[in-house]
């Protein structure tokens, strides 16, 4: 059974976890590199995860509580524009990203283990909540924008809180496979026609 006497240590095993499964690759990574990488024992890691597969699935849920309390934060905002939180969210989202992209391939492994995994059931159900919970989050902030008369259009907001979320996955997949692409412009870009579509002019206003 997993330790939880020590938050911070299994944190420590985590972040490690995603530099040595990013650098390697997680069928190349052993459980030894992960030790080294945090500066423990290698038992010290059993004691917090029972297996490789346990710990490959905690660096996951680590990965998407992080993206998910950042956009939640952004669309917590209250100041500035619906649009402009909107296309905050969207720099924050891409930035976050962009600043550990080698991470990036990690999670096309997670999305991998969804079919491959012997846990897929677990990575497939775990993919389907953040998502969910990241529609819900970009949805309600479009809403509200509707709900406030700043967005003249009426749309269904949860679709187009789908379509954005995905607009930025494909924006940050084309930068890890191509490292002179930046996803930035394209995402203004992108996001200044939704704004357009939706009656007004997207500008972020938050850093």
């Amino acid at each position: 059974m997993a330790r939880r006497a020590d938050p911070d240590r299994k944190k420590t095993i985590v972040t490690a976890a995603i530099a040595v499964f990013s650098r390697k690759g997680y069928a190349a990574a052993r459980m030894v590199d992960v030790a080294l990488a945090a500066g423990i024992g290698k038992g010290t890691i059993y004691q917090y995860f029972p297996s490789k597969e346990a710990l490959f699935f905690a660096t996951f849920e680590y990965l998407m509580t992080q993206t998910g309390v950042q956009m939640e934060n952004l669309a917590a905002e209250r100041t500035g524009s619906a649009a402009g939180r909107l296309s905050a969210m969207a720099e924050a989202v891409l930035i976050a990203w962009m600043d550990r992209l080698d991470a990036y391939g990690l999670v096309l492994e997670f999305w991998s283990a969804t079919t491959t995994s012997p846990q897929r059931m677990r990575f497939k159900t775990a993919f389907q909540n953040a998502y969910a919970d990241f529609r819900k989050t970009v949805s309600a902030l479009i809403q509200a924008g509707m709900d406030s008369g700043e967005f003249h259009s009426r749309v269904d907001a949860g679709m187009l809180a789908a379509a954005l979320i995905g607009s930025w996955d494909a924006l940050l997949l084309q930068a890890w496979l191509d490292p002179d692409f930046d996803p930035l412009p394209a995402s203004r870009s992108h996001m200044a026609v939704v704004c357009q579509g939706l009656g007004v002019s997207c500008k972020p206003s938050v850093a």
